[in-house]
This record gives structure tokens, sequence and C-alpha cells, in this order.
């Protein structure tokens, strides 16, 4: 079912974004932590907005918002904002 956004998917993406959220709250970078929240406050309202959409039964724009949100997490990873090395959680060498 490569064409159908389930209610699995969502919650295994969900899953998968917030684990990483802990980890990059638990990982910021002692120069950069002002960078790191404005960041983490991103992640969090598309996470909540994510939560609400699937609430609503709007798998569509709950997927988007998870993607966005963990989009923002491999931002800061990648600028070194979150020191991350979990190539599975993060787009990092």
């Amino acid at each position: 079912m490569k064409d159908k956004i389930t209610k699995e998917k969502l919650i295994k993406y969900l899953n998968i974004t917030e684990k990483a959220l802990k980890m990059a709250e638990n990982n910021i970078d002692n120069k950069m932590k002002e960078d790191a929240e404005k960041i983490l406050i991103m992640v969090r309202c598309y996470l909540s907005d994510a939560k609400h959409f699937e609430k609503q039964g709007d798998k569509v724009n709950a997927f988007g918002a998870i993607n966005y949100a963990h989009g923002w997490l491999d931002c800061g990873a990648r600028l070194g904002i979150f020191n991350v090395k979990d190539d599975k959680l993060f787009t990092v060498k």
C-alpha cells in the first residue's frame, strides 16, 4: 500500500520523530542553544499539528506536519546544532 497513508504509517513516523526530538533535546551544542530552542519550538508545533490533524481524520495533513517536524530536526542535525550521530533518525554522515 504505497499510495495510502494508513494509521499505522502515521504512528510509525510520529514515533520516529518523537524519538528524534528527544535525542535532539538531549544533545544540543552549548554554543547554539538559542538556535536549538527556535528549531525545537517549530518541531513541537508541527508535532502538535500532526496529532490534531490525525484526530480530525486528516491523514494527509498529519503526515505532512510530521515530515515538516522531522525536516526541522534534520536541519539542526546537519548544521551541528544537535550533536547527534544516529543515521536512522537523522540525515547525518
